[in-house]
């Protein structure tokens, strides 16, 4: 009796009181929501909505003023001086194109356009590579008192344009260059300079020394490490400064109206001369204005990339 019971109870299906206790289920259990969960993510996405929808108004309201330069560009005078531009959202037939051909048979907007062009391009590009050069040099050069000559430029970032503008005038008179497209050349790149030195040198002494080293190990001189190895990882940076220096120049009337010749003056000059005495020459000035205001936009959106890039990486530096 006592083995058969002990057999009993060592089978699989033996006593059930001598069975083992069974195991709690593995199975994984089911994630639950919480109320408090949900509404926070629901606050989230209303947060973020709001959000964006503020940016679009905010958006809107700073493109408001180019929207109705533009639309005004394309009224007639008349229906100008009789209504509002947003009038063109009831009645789009006004929109019309006589405003730029006027403009483009008017030869002073046609030759400020050309002096400003004259006067932006050669004062953008002697910044970038005279700027670019003191920028190496202040970077990675040894000379006597390369310190004290950058403290120095520093200091001359805070000296404002009014200041100059009295003792520059008789520099130029003196030598002969005053009211040319050359002395507002020279003017707009001499207060340029500071920044792009400060600028350039800043980055260009973040690239790794061990890279310039063994540039100069594989024979490169100055003038080609400079232009082979510096200027293409400084590209964003050059282009950055590009851009600042061109919309400063392009859109500067205070220099250009001192120093610039009354008979071909820049685009900014050359709108505020078409101010009549007792209104505004609307059909002339809101094209002007607004062929003044695209190109710039255009130079922004052409190096957009290399402006963004220049910014990140100057903040991450």
């Amino acid at each position: 009796m006592t083995s058969f019971a002990s057999d009993k109870a060592d089978r699989p299906g033996g006593d059930p009181a001598a069975r083992p206790a069974a195991e709690p289920s593995a199975r994984p259990a089911r994630a639950r929501t919480s109320p408090s969960g949900t509404a926070a993510r629901l606050a989230a996405r209303a947060a973020s909505g709001g959000m964006r929808l503020f940016l679009v108004l905010v958006a809107l309201f700073w493109l408001m003023p180019t929207v109705g330069l533009l639309l005004s560009s394309l009224r007639s005078p008349s229906d100008i001086a009789s209504s509002g531009w947003w009038q063109v959202f009831t009645a789009p037939a006004q929109l019309t194109t006589e405003n730029y051909r006027d403009l483009l048979a008017n030869d002073a907007i046609t030759g400020s356009l050309v002096s400003t062009v004259l006067i932006t391009v050669p004062a953008t590009l002697l910044v970038i590579v005279i700027g670019s050069f003191a920028g190496y040099a202040f970077a990675w050069l040894d000379f006597p008192g390369r310190d004290w000559w950058f403290l120095l430029v520093v200091a001359l970032l805070v000296v404002p344009v009014q200041v100059a503008l009295v003792p520059v005038s008789k520099l130029f008179g003196a030598v002969g260059i005053f009211e040319t497209t050359l002395g507002v050349v020279l003017f707009h790149t001499a207060f340029g300079l500071p920044f792009a030195i400060f600028l350039l040198r800043n980055f260009f002494a973040e690239i790794p020394r061990e890279l310039l080293e063994a540039a100069r190990l594989d024979g490169a001189g100055e003038i080609r490490l400079f232009t082979r190895v510096v200027l293409p990882l400084g590209g964003p940076a050059v282009a950055s400064l590009g851009i600042f220096q061109f919309l400063w120049v392009w859109n500067d009337m205070l220099v250009a109206l001192i120093f610039a010749d009354a008979q071909s003056p820049p685009i900014t000059v050359a709108l505020q001369q078409q101010v009549r005495q007792f209104g505004n020459n609307v059909d002339v000035l809101a094209p002007g204005a607004f062929v003044s205001m695209l190109i710039p936009l255009l130079v922004f959106f052409a190096f957009q990339r290399q402006f963004v890039s220049g910014v990140m990486a100057g903040a991450v530096k």
